[in-house]
């Protein structure tokens, strides 16, 4: 089938492309014009905007953390109760077929949740299975787990963890490797509390340092598209961003991907001894090699339930729990913990890390380095997403958000002094083309003949938070799937994992680990091809690009 998207105002960066022109789409790919031939369909898109679909990098959306949420707040999801307006999950509901529905409505086809140990591979593959329309991946948590600690603890060479790491990631059928807060689940085991980037672990006697380092060079060498994917020890404490400049100072040039930085742009100024240090963040950001990326984990002004590995930072923050109830979850790889949270705009400590996140947006000067997310649920749900890309876009929209702030908070920040405005193909860097090429995935992000033809039509409305909300149209794969705001067509999309190369005698030492160990078949914990039983399964990202 051929189609023509017409007389749109197209903005497509990866091919230095705003202004009004044609999209043709024939299949499930975009092509060059077709001379001379009669289109199927033809869409009159003129005074509308055209992007790329949007690739998110990093939502929490299908975990057992994510399950513990559901489980943990059944107030808001109870069928013999009217369901509220909004949940801290998502605005429309809790389910996973809701959470690819109302992606697609924003113009979102692809989606990362970026936290699976590989124990819990398989059930993470299952639930993203049921997500709809959208392709789908998980990066696959490491960092805790006794294996690779007991490799660095001996001195294990490069090879040989890499090796693990390319076993574990064909095991679990991830795109790429996540570590949080690395070691601090094995500290907080033994009773540790606080835990720094050159703390040692007990029992292993290695720094999270050396973790880092140790991971940043297997991914490196397994040739992953996707950096090693960090989160920061000492999340959320005043002061951390000492722990922030420390950990982007010893990156160096190779990849690196710093995750939700905004929870780590905190400094000590002011009587309350809590301020915003994201300009000194972005400063760093902006002078460090072009191969260190990060993504903001925006806070926005709502109910939201907190979900992480950190369970060290989760554990610190049940006291604050709203409601007063939570989970703390401790094991091996990484324990968890969920813990409900209301970010109030008339708190001191809420508003700066409001602020602190889009100083980090405006401040970082090239949007290929730096990426749209608000760490759902942990910052805010994805549905508030629209409310951010006003914020961006516009300065005036900023100050009126301002204005209801404290203005002892206020003054903790530069935001009111920062006039930059993102544009529209900025919009779609950091949300189209950074992201395609920050995991490797060639075939989207762009606008250019066979690509993908994952493509989002958006009414050119001056309310930017009500454009983005409800995109006019979005073809999944050449599908219709959205009009006017609302699922047309119901299709499930392709899960993506890398599948790189590593010395096969690997595998049987793990089976021989896991059963002297555990006295259980490693086979359990690995997710077969035929796991998901879909038209479309797993399909590979290509290494060493």
């Amino acid at each position: 089938m051929l189609i023509r998207l017409a007389g749109g105002r197209v903005v497509d960066p990866a091919n230095g492309r705003d202004g009004v022109g044609d999209i043709w789409i024939r299949g499930d790919r975009i092509v060059a014009p077709a001379e001379g031939e009669i289109p199927d369909a033809v869409y009159d898109v003129s005074g509308k905007i055209v992007m790329a679909g949007a690739i998110e990098i990093h939502s929490h959306i299908a975990s057992g953390t994510v399950n513990t949420a559901r489980l943990l707040l059944p107030e808001n999801h109870r069928a013999h109760r009217p369901r509220p307006e909004e949940t801290p999950l998502a605005t429309a509901g809790w389910s996973t077929f809701e959470t690819g529905c109302r992606y697609a409505m924003m113009g979102f086809t692809t989606l990362v949740e970026p936290a699976v140990p590989p124990h819990y591979a398989l059930h993470s593959h299952l639930e993203l299975a049921d997500i709809p329309i959208v392709d789908k991946a998980n990066l696959m948590a490491l960092g805790d787990d006794d294996y690779l600690l007991s490799l660095l603890q001996k001195g294990a060479s490069g090879t040989q963890i890499a090796d693990y790491v390319g076993a574990m990631l064909a095991a679990s059928k991830a795109l790429g490797v996540k570590s949080i807060n690395p070691g601090g689940s094995i500290a907080f085991q033994n009773n540790v509390r606080t835990f720094d980037y050159d703390d040692v672990v007990p029992e292993y006697g290695v720094t999270s340092r050396r973790i880092v380092e140790a991971l940043q060079q297997a991914v490196v060498d397994l040739g992953i598209p996707h950096p090693l994917h960090l989160h920061i020890n000492n999340l959320g404490v005043a002061g951390n961003v000492e722990t922030a400049l420390k950990v982007i100072g010893s990156a160096g040039n190779k990849p690196l991907h710093l995750a939700h930085l905004q929870f780590y742009s905190y400094g000590k100024e002011g009587k309350r001894g809590f301020s915003s240090a994201a300009a000194q963040l972005a400063e760093a950001v902006n002078a460090a090699p072009s191969a260190l990326t990060i993504d903001v984990g925006q806070v926005m002004f709502r109910q939201t339930v907190t979900i992480s590995l950190d369970v060290i930072r989760q554990f610190a923050a049940v006291p604050m729990a709203k409601p007063r109830k939570s989970v703390i979850f401790d094991g091996e790889i990484n324990g968890s913990g969920v813990v409900p949270y209301l970010y109030k705009s008339d708190n001191y400590y809420n508003a700066v890390q409001w602020a602190a996140g889009l100083e980090l947006f405006l401040l970082i000067k090239d949007p290929m380095r730096v990426f749209f997310t608000t760490d759902h649920p942990n910052g805010a749900p994805y549905t508030t997403y629209p409310d951010l890309f006003a914020l961006l876009l516009s300065r005036d929209a900023r100050a009126r958000w301002l204005a209801d702030l404290p203005k002892e908070a206020v003054e903790m920040t530069t935001l009111p002094s920062i006039e930059r405005e993102y544009s529209l193909s900025e919009i779609a860097t950091m949300t189209r083309v950074a992201p395609a090429k920050l995991l490797g995935l060639k075939d989207r992000g762009h606008l250019s003949p066979g690509a993908l033809a994952d493509v989002a039509v958006y009414n050119d409305d001056p309310d930017r938070a009500q454009m983005f909300r409800f995109a006019h149209l979005v073809f999944k794969d050449g599908d219709l799937v959205v009009r006017d705001g609302r699922v047309t067509h119901y299709r499930y999309g392709r899960t993506l994992a890398v599948q790189p190369s590593y010395d096969a005698a690997t595998d049987r030492r793990l089976a021989k680990y896991y059963d002297d160990l555990y006295g259980l078949s490693r086979d359990m914990f690995k997710v077969p091809a035929d796991a998901i039983a879909r038209d479309y399964r797993f399909e590979e990202v290509a290494c060493g690009q």
